[in-house]
């Protein structure tokens, strides 16, 4: 009539066990896995560093294109001609002194 308590089966245990450490298994996976928390921090890093990169190459671009426009034929700045000659070629005026 009455039926006594058994104990929880080995396969109960067995199920249970493998449900935990596949849950250890996948939080482990969230956090350092290719997909993870850490890499996407990584990511997060490497991408704000190549927006900072971008920039500063717009930066440069945009001076390309001014120094570009200020030595063309339609509007032609004498003063950066002049410092361009005296960079590339290393003229000097015959009035000046020059130090080495």
């Amino acid at each position: 009539m009455f039926r006594s308590r058994k104990i929880p089966s080995v396969g109960l245990a067995i199920y249970f066990g493998l449900c935990f450490v596949l849950a250890l298994y996948f939080a482990f996976a969230s956090v350092q896995g290719d997909y993870g928390l850490f890499r996407r921090v990584e990511v997060d890093t490497e991408a704000a560093r190549l927006r900072a990169e971008l920039a500063e190459l717009r930066d440069d671009i945009a001076m390309l294109r001014n120094n570009t426009r200020r030595l063309s034929d339609d509007y032609l700045d004498l003063d950066l001609l002049d410092e361009q000659a005296r960079d590339i070629l290393g003229l000097v005026r015959s009035d000046e002194v020059v130090l080495r």
